[in-house]
């Protein structure tokens, strides 16, 4: 088996030097990038599996990096920062990261988000095309159409959504939901789970504020409907 690919995009020296050490002995290939720039140029010339992009770079930011790898790629992206505040973590995910892992970190946790994004990014098992009113899901081509349109969604959105879709009616709690599309190694992050769930229900909701498809249960997590529900006046659901 080839083994991953992984771009390091930061702009210390010392920091590349560490993980280029701790990646390269567990037997993955290694690229480097110290600026924002370079990482967008390595990466179209070397296309790799994994990105392990920093957020406080100066010229332009890991977010605005993130943004525009994920414009037209689903390579799995892991943000490294300093910063712990909750906001930090959904601007990084709003960007398009998979996961979000905080300076200092332990190698044995960096290696096991690694291969939790690298396992998780191999294809699921493809579901039954969906289609309900304007919302169509070929889970094998990855392809979303609403109203007969083409919805793009990374690639952490969709497996939310095959995992949501194949326990359609059936509440899915918040660390079951994690450990199904994160891994074994979450259940607390809740903050993952909204703001995904936001994002893909302003891309397949008629009225992303009363849900159809994708429903709130309150303290346990979320449910996707298959018939289309009226909503009630003047509900939403956050």
């Amino acid at each position: 088996m080839t083994p991953a690919k992984i771009l390091i995009v930061d702009d210390e020296p010392q920091i590349r030097r560490v993980l280029l050490t701790t990646l390269t002995s567990q037997g993955y290939t290694v690229a480097e990038a110290k600026s924002g720039d370079e990482a967008l140029e390595t990466f179209r010339h070397d296309r790799p599996d994994l990105i392990l992009l920093d957020v406080n770079m100066p010229g332009r930011s890991g977010l605005e990096t993130c943004r525009e790898i994920r414009s037209t790629s689903d390579v799995p992206i892991i943000m490294l920062t300093v910063r712990n505040t909750e906001r930090d973590k959904v601007q990084a995910l709003d960007a398009g990261a998979d996961d979000y892992v905080v300076k200092p970190f332990g190698s044995e946790e960096l290696m096991a988000r690694i291969r939790a994004a690298l396992r998780r990014a191999a294809p699921a098992e493809a579901l039954p095309p969906f289609v309900s009113g304007d919302l169509k899901i070929d889970f094998e081509k990855r392809a979303v159409l609403v109203k007969g349109a083409p919805v793009r969604l990374t690639p952490k959105e969709f497996e939310l959504l095959h995992h949501l879709v194949a326990n359609q009616g059936k509440a899915q709690g918040h660390r079951r939901l994690l450990q199904a599309v994160w891994g074994p190694d979450y259940g607390e992050e809740t903050e993952y789970l909204r703001v995904f769930i936001n994002q893909l229900r302003k891309k397949i909701e008629p009225d992303p504020r009363h849900p159809r498809f994708i429903h709130t249960e309150p303290w346990v997590g979320y449910r996707f409907e298959p018939t289309a529900e009226k909503p009630k006046a003047g509900r939403s659901e956050k």
